[in-house]
């Protein structure tokens, strides 16, 4: 009886997590990268267009605009420097750094900026 119990169970998925950083798909118009479906990555990670902006402008020094949910660079970068870029930006502002999960909101105690994680509770200092 056990071994039809047990064949009546459904399957494990292997891998796959819960959450996996989406890959940005970009390419270059001129003297100018577009990144495809940016808003879409926004709305996946579950944070402000403003932010991450402000985030890219500054590492890659350049200017940006967001236009018709893609994001358009002056200049021009490979599109494995800016999935690496935003990789950091996940991993930075996004993901707990106690359990590594992506429940995160931004809190402000004190003056100070924290990354509250909502999955374990955990108060983490942001950089600026």
């Amino acid at each position: 009886m056990l071994d039809r119990l047990y064949m009546q169970l459904p399957q494990k998925e292997k891998g796959g997590e819960r959450f996996e950083i989406p890959k940005l798909d970009s390419y270059l118009q001129g003297h100018k990268t577009v990144v495809k479906q940016f808003t879409q990555a926004m709305k996946a990670v579950g944070r402000d267009e403003k932010h991450v902006l402000k985030f890219i402008t500054k590492e890659l020094g350049t200017a940006a605009t967001v236009s018709e949910g893609r994001l358009v660079l002056n200049g021009k970068f490979f599109a494995e420097q800016i999935n690496k870029m935003f990789t950091n930006y996940v991993k930075i502002f996004v993901l707990c750094p106690e359990c590594n999960r992506p429940d995160t909101k931004f809190s402000d105690q004190h003056g100070v900026k924290m990354l509250k994680c909502e999955a374990c509770g955990a108060l983490s200092p942001i950089r600026k």
